[in-house]
């Protein structure tokens, strides 16, 4: 399987099973196997983490992360046998 259709097929598992276009954290933690602090480690180091988007100006503005660059991210780390 090529790594374009890899995303596809990762892009419409998300799609079928959230029913919405972003993630919060928490949906992210689950999908990559962490916990949410460790998401939030990942955001303050600006590593290993799935583009995001921020709600807002504050400090602790809402977090979301897009399907499509979730599916991305993971067909660029996951390997399949």
């Amino acid at each position: 399987m090529k790594t374009l259709e890899i995303q596809e097929t990762i892009l419409q598992d998300l799609q079928n099973r959230y029913k919405k276009a972003v993630l919060n954290k928490k949906e992210l933690a689950y999908e990559l196997g962490v916990s949410v602090s460790a998401i939030n480690n990942y955001i303050c180091q600006g590593v290993a983490i799935p583009e995001y988007c921020k709600i807002g100006d504050a400090k602790n503005a809402r977090v979301v992360f897009p399907i499509i660059n979730i599916a991305s991210y993971l067909s660029n780390t996951v390997r399949v046998a």
